[in-house]
């Protein structure tokens, strides 16, 4: 819960003046449900230390102007204050002048049943001309007895997702940001959650989340589905210091991602605070000439609701890590060897500008938001890296823009909406007349001939427009009762063209159009009853698809072919709080999720079409408690557990060739597994220990059709048993007051699994993935300073260089070494 103490000192000259109203939120109405309700802790609010004069600005003191500036103070476990923010400017040199005595002041810190905790206040600084010629009257006392009134605001909207009845986990990323990880490095840690990346930065990766993987769960960057939001198509590429929190949907979707995912979804919050003038950038250097840059900026003319935001980034990388290979001599004998790659780096820029208006009468928010991105990556090798790669290259460009509006009507009405339009071009470039070896060297060269992939020279093009809206409207006729409609419509058209193919004279299937609309609608209602301890979320969703396509028949001619699909989903979440610190949560959805176009239709890259697809549908269970106890003397203590369940009808899974991959449906497979986590914080937050460790046995069903000889057995390339765990020291005032020293040691374990089906693989050592046990140490330094914030942080990574692998058996980096900086105002 986020706590704010609103206090009322008084200093003479240059006054703090506070204002406190209690406010206590509770769901449901009437007396006797507050009467259900639980006691809330005990908080004390922070008391004054020591006092500091804010400086009178010279020209204001002789203009004899007067002000009041509103701060809102962040203070850490000690009461230093760390973060002094203007939300009630005054000009004149006032504000200045306030952010600077504000951060000199020291505070006995806020508590919660006597244990200290950070909190939030706020400040307002009421600057009068002393009377003339009386001098100013002396500051008071620390400690002063002046009363200080109490404000409780209601949770984060962090918080409100962890106690509602979704089956939601929520990441901050605060930590993350300081250190050297990206997204897809800080989720892995998670318990249900496995990233596998086939090699190092820019490359493709894989998201699983309770066994089901790939398009089969679906993200979101505030609300917008990750491909469509400016930040490439990949989780793990999107800059982490551009998101507050992450949310992690377990198995059920809310209706309001609009979206038909079979296993799951995953919100990447950037940051929605729209407040002052700011401005925030980072530096990453690392191993295998790796530099990632992003710089953010943002600027509230409050009298006006105007409000500007722009991001960038920048991400370069060699990845020329060693691996071992096996390596042909001139006389065709094979050798393991350690060597280079030296084939596969990658860049990628983008930047985005937002525009708009908050807080008017007429709009809570109206904002425009406009993007351009851009990536290239080299491809070393094929997918199990038997065959190295020297000329193979890939890339994408895309442009869009979002409009975003969202205002609450009288009578309770609400309406959220966002609508964009995205293009997006690839390309596939395999036009080089070498064949190489794992040493960079060219052992056989034919002009006549070219393309490493298919034997054939390559120079594909895909263009793809987008067009897509969210919309969601609300009714809340009281605090217990809820309602909801969601609107989710998408048109996808695809073309495309292989120059290659042209230029002799062939028939080029990517020519084709393609089309693709889906509608995803849903309805759903909240009942939050029993004082808040009971929250239930029931809903229903109505899935719609119509594809239009052309087919290359033997004969080379085109056939339009053509099929719209339906489907239904139903879905059931509910919360009960047992006791204060421990709640239990159940939820069940029966999900419809359509194909794809990169499933469909491929990707133009390295995925090939696949038109015969049908859409997949499962069952999906969650049965979780989680304990949280914040407030004892012996720290804090959290823990869940989790158990869950997926049958899964005509699942669709990337199945992969050498030099492809197409998508194909297994028919039917079911998971069923628990994840269960733990932690603890020493009083004064001096030490933090967390760890989770998820099981699950991910099978095929399927008795008829291309898989019905593997029933019963483990789907491949799936990992069932992994674990995690984080130890942080933390140590504050080292050098000034308001300094914090940290050491964060990771450490993962992923048992072996396999590549191929039981009792293929067994047969084959070179199918097999080895179990891995990867480490890592942060060290990260922050200070602050007035109201700026750095960071420096030395991160390594695979601290004892263990052979890891992705799904298919590609190496991934060794030990290696990253130094980040972040500036943060």
């Amino acid at each position: 819960m986020r706590t704010i103490f609103i206090f009322r000192p008084w200093s003479g000259t240059v006054r703090g003046v506070g204002l406190a109203l209690l406010v206590a939120g509770l769901l449901g109405t009437g007396v006797s449900r507050a009467q259900e309700a639980p006691a809330a802790p005990a908080l004390e609010a922070p008391r004054l230390k020591e006092s500091a004069e804010a400086t009178y600005p010279p020209q204001a003191l002789e203009e004899r102007l007067e002000a009041k500036v509103v701060l809102r103070l962040t203070l850490d476990a000690e009461g230093q204050v760390t973060q002094a923010e203007v939300v009630g400017p005054a000009g004149h040199g006032f504000d200045e002048a306030a952010q600077e005595a504000a951060l000199r002041m020291r505070f006995e810190p806020a508590r919660r049943n006597g244990t200290p905790m950070p909190s939030r206040i706020l400040y307002t600084y009421e600057f009068q001309p002393p009377p003339e010629p009386t001098p100013p009257a002396p500051p008071p006392p620390a400690g002063s007895d002046e009363p200080i009134e109490v404000t409780v605001q209601g949770p984060s909207e962090g918080e409100r997702r962890r106690r509602s009845a979704e089956s939601v986990q929520v990441l901050d990323t605060e930590n993350i940001q300081r250190e050297a990880a990206d997204l897809g490095e800080a989720l892995s840690r998670t318990e249900g959650v496995s990233v596998r990346r086939s090699g190092g930065l820019g490359s493709r990766a894989r998201f699983s989340l309770a066994g089901l993987t790939d398009e089969q769960i679906r993200f979101f960057v505030d609300g917008v589905p990750l491909e469509l939001a400016g930040y490439g198509p990949e989780l793990a590429n999107v800059p982490v210091n551009l998101v507050q929190r992450v949310e992690i949907y377990q198995g059920v979707v809310p209706i309001r991602f609009g979206s038909d995912a079979l296993g799951g979804a995953v919100q990447l919050v950037t940051d929605q605070e729209v407040r002052g003038t700011g401005v925030a950038a980072s530096y990453e250097l690392g191993s295998y000439d790796t530099h990632r840059l992003t710089v953010s900026a943002r600027h509230l003319h409050a009298p006006s609701g105007l409000f500007l935001r722009a991001n960038a980034f920048l991400d370069r990388t060699r990845n020329d890590y060693p691996v071992s290979a096996e390596v042909s001599d001139l006389r065709g004998h094979t050798e393991l060897r350690r060597v280079y790659r030296f084939h596969d780096a990658y860049g990628a820029t983008g930047a985005s500008v937002e525009a708009g208006f908050v807080n008017k009468p007429w709009a809570r928010r109206l904002m425009l938001r406009a993007f351009v991105n851009g990536n290239d990556k080299e491809l070393q090798n094929s997918i199990g890296m038997k065959v190295p790669y020297g000329d193979v290259t890939s890339g994408e460009n895309s442009f869009g823009s979002t409009l975003r509006y969202e205002q609450l009507f009288p009578e309770r009405f609400s309406v959220d909406a966002v609508a964009g339009y995205v293009s997006r071009r690839t390309r596939l470039d395999d036009l080089g007349t070498c064949a190489y070896n794992w040493l960079g060297s060219c052992v056989f060269q034919d002009e006549t001939l070219s393309g490493e992939l298919l034997g054939r020279p390559i120079e594909r093009r895909v263009h793809q427009h987008t067009g897509f809206a969210r919309l969601t409207f609300g009714w809340t006729p009281s605090a217990a009762h809820t309602l909801r409609l969601s609107l989710a419509p998408t048109a996808v058209s695809r073309t495309g063209e292989d120059l290659q193919l042209r230029a002799l004279g062939q028939v080029d299937p990517l020519t084709a159009d393609r089309r693709l609309l889906s509608l995803v609608s849903g309805l759903e209602y909240t009942l939050g009853a029993l004082g808040d301890r009971l929250e239930n979320i029931v809903f229903l969703k109505d899935y719609i698809q119509v594809a239009d396509a052309q087919r290359l028949m033997p004969d080379d001619s085109f056939v339009p072919i053509g099929r719209s699909m339906h489907g239904v989903g139903v879905g059931d979440g509910v919360r009960l709080r047992l006791l204060r610190e421990l709640s239990a949560k159940a939820s069940y959805e029966y999900a419809t999720r359509q194909p794809r176009p990169d499933e469909i239709f491929g990707d133009g890259v390295l995925i090939t079409d696949n038109l015969d697809l049908n859409p997949e549908r499962s069952h999906n269970f969650n049965l979780e408690f989680a304990l949280d106890a914040p407030d004892t003397r012996a720290g804090a203590f959290r823990a869940s557990v989790v158990g869950f369940g997926r049958l899964a009808d005509q699942l669709i899974v990337l199945v992969g060739r050498e030099s492809y991959f197409t998508y194909q449906n297994v028919f039917s497979a079911r998971s069923l597994g628990a994840a269960g986590t733990a932690g603890w914080t020493s009083p004064g937050q001096y030490l933090t220990l967390d760890g989770n460790v998820t099981w699950q046995d991910f099978r095929n069903t399927s008795r008829e059709g291309a898989f019905s000889a593997f029933t019963g057995r483990r789907i491949p390339n799936r990992p069932y048993l992994q674990a995690n765990g984080t130890a942080r020291l933390q140590a504050s005032g080292l050098m000034n007051a308001r300094d914090e020293l940290s050491l964060t040691w990771h450490v993962r374990y992923v048992h072996t699994f396999s590549r191929a089906w039981e009792g293929v693989g067994i047969t084959n050592p070179k199918l097999q993935i080895p179990s891995q046990f990867i480490q890592s140490l942060a060290l990260s330094y922050v200070t602050r300073a007035w109201d700026w914030t750095m960071s420096w942080t030395v991160d390594a990574q695979n601290l004892t260089d263990t052979l890891a692998y992705d799904f298919y058996g590609v190496q991934r980096p060794g030990r290696s070494i990253f130094a980040k900086l972040t500036v943060e105002h």
